[in-house]
């Protein structure tokens, strides 16, 4: 059996993602594969339906005089792209986020570059209230296809114990 799936009878296999709150070490680093090429529709459907009026992600003339010389991607989409590059290794049992702390964006992100992600347990505690449940803050960092940040942030997760949860029926 490989690892990722676990037997429900036999010969039948359902697939796993994700950590119990017992799985995470302070220290550990988890690098989120694949990465993802965010390309100029991704950029202004996101920033458009965002409602986010800012021309520099939608508007090539005007981006044209910014001192990029060309659109930046829309900042949220870089934040909820590296959540959602996350989720199958930090929060895939969560209960729910708890929230984001300490926001940088470091460098700019253009359409066309890949961004990829990784995340680091920087604490990890039991629920006082919740004895099924922990809380599993990570530091997550984003990276160009250059390996230059351009985006970190910290998020904090109520995540369920090994046996507990909807995903361990």
């Amino acid at each position: 059996m490989r690892e990722g799936a676990k037997e429900v009878e036999p010969g039948r296999y359902r697939e796993t993602f994700g950590r119990a709150f017992e799985d995470f070490v302070v220290g550990h680093i988890y690098e989120h594969r694949p990465g993802r090429t965010i390309t100029d529709a991704d950029n202004v459907w996101f920033t458009l339906l965002t409602m986010n009026t800012h021309p520099a992600h939608f508007d090539y003339e005007y981006a044209k005089k910014t001192e990029f010389g060309k659109p930046l991607v829309c900042s949220p989409l870089t934040v909820a792209l590296m959540v959602g590059m996350s989720v199958s290794d930090v929060s895939q049992k969560a209960v729910a986020n708890l929230g984001w702390d300490n926001i940088r964006l470091t460098n700019p992100l253009f359409p066309g570059d890949t961004l990829y992600a990784e995340s680091e347990v920087i604490d990890k505690r039991e629920s006082s209230s919740r004895p099924e449940q922990g809380i599993v803050t990570v530091k997550t960092i984003g990276k160009n296809q250059h390996g230059q940040v351009v985006c970190t942030f910290n998020r904090t997760m109520l995540i369920w114990k090994r046996g507990f949860g909807p995903s361990d029926d």
